[in-house]
């Protein structure tokens, strides 16, 4: 009762729904979003309007679609002159998620940039200006988003990928690159203290529980 009392004494950034914008986005996707995929978004989107900050788990198995849920969200957020931050634990996914959503979001003019530990340099410093000056709307990284130099101009939105593979004090430092941003976490294996917190209430699930219709079936294999 009391984390739910404080929660609900923060003021989070109002984010109007833009439905012209995010017709546009789901018209210039090159597949059909599944029924799971249209709900999840709007949950998210009705939550952007709230008065208080977001805190989501948006649960779907791998390749059920959560980066493109991530990538209509962060499109709104940018339409209404929000940044959005996304997390990753590894490199390898921050650059696919960085990939990603850059083919998803420049035809809308969203530019998307990519911080890792190996960025460095003038190319370092060339992305922390611009996402101090607010010219990234978009910023993907793995921890190096968590350094004290890196600044938004105006955070909005943070997605957190894969949440069990990074601490509790990890998730509360990104939340606090912006002033109280919305936060939606994303994964396909919650841990027990994630499913706690969905049940006792401080945190609202969405579940993308189909996968898309020309998505091949993933296959597991034991190797000795």
């Amino acid at each position: 009762k009391l984390n739910k009392q404080a929660n609900a004494q923060l003021e989070g950034w109002h984010i109007p729904f833009q439905q012209a914008v995010a017709k546009k986005f789901v018209a210039s996707l090159p597949f059909d979003l599944t029924a799971a995929q249209k709900k999840a978004a709007w949950d998210v989107i009705q939550d952007f309007e709230k008065p208080t900050p977001m805190n989501r788990l948006l649960q779907g198995d791998v390749g059920a679609g959560k980066t493109v849920v991530a990538g209509l969200c962060a499109c709104q957020a940018a339409s209404q002159g929000f940044q959005s931050a996304l997390l990753a634990p590894t490199e390898i996914l921050a650059s696919q998620h960085a990939t990603t959503l850059d083919a998803l979001l420049a035809p809308f003019g969203i530019s998307v940039a990519l911080l890792t530990g190996s960025v460095n340099g003038k190319a370092r410093d060339a992305v922390l200006a611009s996402v101090k000056n607010g010219e990234t709307d978009v910023l993907v990284g793995t921890h190096a988003l968590l350094q004290p130099v890196v600044q938004f101009k105006k955070l909005g939105f943070v997605v957190i990928d894969e949440q069990h593979r990074f601490g509790v004090k990890q998730r509360s430092q990104l939340k606090q690159l912006g002033i109280n941003p919305h936060l939606l976490t994303m994964t396909a294996t919650p841990i027990p203290r994630t499913a706690a917190l969905t049940i006792f209430g401080e945190l609202d699930m969405s579940i993308i529980d189909e996968m898309p219709l020309d998505r091949l079936n993933v296959k597991s294999w034991v190797v000795p």
